[in-house]
């Protein structure tokens, strides 16, 4: 399965991930070759053959690492929000709680997840709702957590007058969706780094809450 260049519905081509991201062996090579089935053409647009062939294996080789489809998304979903959990979480030392120091490093965390990781991240966010409830569990739990991160600290900064927001939900969401964009846009051909980008998100999340930062 190929898609000419100015075709594709995404610009990253390839696969970056966290080191360890994936199990060694060939259930780490099960879930690299559907990151990048899955981001381009989309799970239901990916069959167990096409990953199979993707892999250099058979379907029923495939059967014996991963019940089903699902599972492989699934574990893919998780891991997608457990490296995006563990960046927001490691942004939050260092920073008083409802400041502007920790709102733009928990913004430059989360950008910093889409840009270094755009193929993981599409996958995780995008393909989401064709996991079951029961599996998506663990990732739906993780993905809450990370929201109510960046909500408490709009919260608290609203209270300590540091903020000022008509909203401190639609504030939250308009900061997490500009950010999960970058996945769909960020590729090797871009002139920015993601370092760069992360920091004008930050400047920009500040600037939403009414910080001029």
């Amino acid at each position: 399965m190929s898609i000419p260049a100015e075709h594709r519905r995404i610009a990253a081509d390839e696969v970056r991930l966290p080191p360890h991201a994936l199990p060694d062996g060939r259930s780490g090579r099960i879930l690299h070759e559907a990151i990048r089935l899955f981001a381009e053409y989309g799970f239901h647009g990916t069959s167990i053959r096409d990953l199979a062939e993707a892999c250099g294996i058979r379907s029923a080789t495939l059967y014996a690492h991963y019940p089903a489809k699902e599972h492989v998304l699934a574990e893919l979903v998780r891991i997608g929000h457990e490296v995006h959990h563990s960046a927001l979480s490691a942004a939050l030392p260092g920073t008083p709680p409802g400041s502007a120091a920790r709102l733009a490093a928990l913004v430059r965390a989360h950008v910093l997840v889409f840009a270094r990781y755009p193929l993981l991240a599409m996958v995780a966010n995008n393909e989401l709702h064709a996991v079951s409830r029961e599996l998506a569990a663990p990732s739906l739990l993780l993905r809450a957590d990370a929201q109510q991160m960046i909500l408490d600290t709009v919260n608290l900064g609203m209270d300590n007058g540091a903020f000022d927001v008509p909203d401190p939900y639609l504030a939250l969401t308009a900061i997490a969706g500009m950010g999960m964009r970058v996945a769909h846009w960020y590729g090797a051909a871009s002139h920015y780094d993601p370092e760069t980008i992360a920091d004008t998100y930050a400047t920009f999340a500040l600037r939403l809450v009414g910080v001029e930062a």
